[in-house]
């Protein structure tokens, strides 16, 4: 275990009482923490049973607004990945030296067996899954995260032989001083979160982080076909590469229709590029990354075979929802930044009609024009940067001001034939309309399987009418 943390008679300060912030507040006051925790909404917003529960496990709660005084006198303070790290209150208290840590911080303070941290801009809850998918053969495994289950909640079933996949946030990293994965995995870097982090500099260094405490018998696994990536590979820990373009000297790439791991100047093929099942060339980079980080981790070649094989991703990544007279549907909801979308879009041969929209987070939707000119054919958008996305966009596609999903969904099931394909991968964070991603991407399934119902209803003779207007 690593240098633990005495909580018994600490003050601790948790701020922001979503799933993370809850959790942390529990895991706290268990350990005989005074644990206060504060969220700028009302009780009636956070929910009466979380207040309850946290109430009856002698957690203090200032709700509605934070208090400076509050701030201060702690010993320790954990804000939620949704607080930024440089809120004004924060940096009151760390000016008076109150020590401040991120959530994965505390819950690695004692952490136990193989840890496994992946972060990068797209693909990291497909790739958290999939490498904990391919150990589970081989190891007791846990998934925890920012995918969802934070890490602190996990602690309690971490022992000596467990492997530990998290998925890693920039929001997370920034805020670690010890933090330290056992293998590290860096998958990509494209602008996001800007309008949190305020430029790429200041974000790629929090996503950097990752590597910062790794030592000389660790491992950094890194895409050698990113450009942001290449220039922060780490000096102390063995550094691997994933490529889908190159020969990697230590690492995963494909060679022709082989997926390769190299190592130690040996070579095995893994497997095959079309056994794996995901579609779209960022998916085979998830992949690659994944075999390089099970096959590090002590996972046979054979199973890492056996474990891509068998994987039917993730919901919200390009999930197939239902294909209703020919016209396919698929919800990348999870595709939050512009560079995601350019990935789902890549993904699909064209006739597509794409929903983008939600809240920007100070995107560039220009780099949208060329796929969306050569693959879309209609853009349906939604939410506060619809006005935003069309004066980007104009002139390479279509346009309609859906407003809300629902509609988006009216109009594209209206307007796509047999063959089309509708898409959600809207490019943009879900908050203006929705809880987050995974609750814009429920709705948005069960309005297309409302579609699908209303389908199956039609005389065989009506159905296809629907889907054939132009």
């Amino acid at each position: 275990m690593p240098g633990g943390v005495e909580l018994k008679n600490k003050r601790v300060l948790v701020v922001g009482l979503a799933r993370t912030g809850i959790a942390t507040a529990h895991f706290c006051a268990a350990r005989g923490a005074a644990v206060t925790a504060t969220d700028s909404r009302g009780e009636g917003e956070v929910g009466e049973e979380v207040v309850a529960k946290l109430r009856a496990a002698n957690v203090s709660l200032e709700l509605g607004a934070h208090q400076e005084p509050t701030f201060l006198r702690q010993d320790l303070i954990i804000p939620s990945p949704g607080v930024p790290a440089d809120a004004p209150l924060l940096e009151t208290a760390r000016a008076k030296g109150v020590t401040i840590w991120s959530e994965i911080e505390l819950a690695y303070r004692f952490r136990q067996g193989k840890l496994i941290g992946i972060t990068g801009s797209n693909g990291k809850t497909t790739t958290t899954s999939l490498v904990e998918h391919i150990l589970r053969a081989s190891f007791p495994t846990i998934l925890a995260g920012n995918i969802g289950t934070p890490l602190i909640s996990c602690v309690a079933r971490m022992t000596h032989d467990t492997a530990t996949v998290v998925e890693l946030s920039s929001f997370q990293l920034e805020l670690i001083q010890e933090f330290r994965a056992d293998i590290s995995v860096f998958l990509n870097l494209t602008p996001d979160h800007l309008d949190r982090h305020h430029s790429m500099e200041l974000y790629s260094k929090a996503k950097a982080r990752i590597f910062e405490n790794q030592r000389e018998e660790d491992f950094a696994i890194l895409n050698a076909d990113g450009p942001g990536t290449a220039p922060l590979a780490p000096t102390r820990p063995h550094v691997y590469w994933f490529s889908r373009k190159q020969r990697a000297a230590q690492g995963a790439f494909l060679r022709g229709d082989d997926i390769v791991f190299r190592t130690d100047g040996r070579e095995e093929v893994v497997l095959k590029r079309d056994e794996v099942p995901l579609p779209g060339a960022h998916n085979l980079e998830n992949v690659l990354a994944a075999i390089a980080a099970a096959r590090i981790a002590g996972a046979s070649a054979k199973s890492v075979a056996e474990g891509v094989r068998s994987f039917a991703g993730v919901e919200h990544r390009l999930e197939s929802v239902s294909e209703i007279n020919g016209v396919r549907y698929y919800n990348d909801s999870k595709a939050t930044n512009v560079d995601a979308t350019l990935k789902a879009l890549d993904a699909f041969p064209g006739r597509i009609l794409v929903i983008l929209g939600g809240k920007d987070k100070g995107s560039d939707y220009t780099v949208l024009q060329a796929p969306l000119r050569e693959k879309a054919i209609l853009a349906l958008l939604i939410g506060a940067a619809a006005s935003k996305i069309e004066s980007q966009i104009t002139g390479t596609v279509a346009i309609e001001r859906a407003g809300t999903l629902e509609r988006a969904v009216e109009i594209a099931s209206e307007a796509a034939r047999a063959g089309d394909v509708v898409l959600l991968a809207p490019a943009c964070a879900s908050f203006d309309q929705f809880e987050n991603y995974e609750h814009r991407g429920r709705v948005f399934k069960a309005l297309v399987h409302e579609l699908e119902q209303r389908a199956n209803e039609l005389p065989d003779t009506n159905r296809g009418a629907t889907s054939a207007r132009r």
